[in-house]
């Protein structure tokens, strides 16, 4: 059995660039979104429920889900979010599950990507957990910069999740990414060698 390590953080914390780094250097990372993504595109296990649920409104011409409308759908409507978290969320852990299934008999380490590690229960999963964290206003910033948002609308995606410093409290290993990129990887260079294994800041 591998050792399987999850790996979490925030809305522009700097996830994609420590699972872009391992896969670099060989290791392989399920990306839960991408595995949300297949299964939301038609044919898909997800894609039937949703035109069932919200009806064909949610569709583009071509027939494929539009996400930025489902997405405002959901995330503006608390009952719709908690139907999302039962319905999708039952289905995107099966297919994790066997994801990881798979992988453990294959490779001797490899990372799952989830974004709602903690939310969703995850943790349990793994043998450790790494958090990708910047601090509150770093976040902020970087979300409207990277999203071209208002400070209000970004200020509600993020109220929309945990807190980072919430996780903080629950992550095996916390990477510290208020600084370079080359300060974020070399913390992610240190723990796979067994080094400083808690990068505070």
């Amino acid at each position: 059995m591998g050792k399987i390590i999850g790996i979490t953080g925030g809305i522009a914390s700097g996830k994609s660039t420590v699972t872009n780094f391992l896969r670099q250097k060989g290791f392989e990372v399920v990306d839960a979104d991408a595995v949300v993504h297949q299964l939301q595109k038609p044919g898909g296990r997800l894609f039937q429920i949703l035109v069932e649920h919200f009806g064909e409104k949610i569709l583009l011409k071509n027939g494929d889900l539009n996400r930025p409308l489902l997405a405002s759908l959901i995330f503006n409507n608390s009952d719709e979010r908690e139907w999302s978290k039962q319905t999708q969320g039952k289905i995107i852990c099966q297919e994790l599950g066997s994801l990881r299934e798979k992988l453990a008999q294959t490779e001797d380490i490899f990372f799952m990507d989830i974004p709602l590690l903690f939310e969703q229960d995850y943790a349990s999963w793994f043998d450790e957990t790494w958090l990708v964290y910047v601090s509150p206003n770093v976040q902020l910033e970087r979300l409207m910069k990277r999203d071209n948002l208002s400070n209000e609308a970004a200020e509600a995606r993020l109220a929309s999740q945990w807190p980072l410093e919430e996780k903080k409290k629950m992550a095996s290993h916390i990477l510290n990414n208020n600084g370079s990129r080359d300060q974020l990887l070399s913390q992610v260079v240190s723990i796979l060698e067994g080094g400083d294994t808690h990068a505070r800041d």
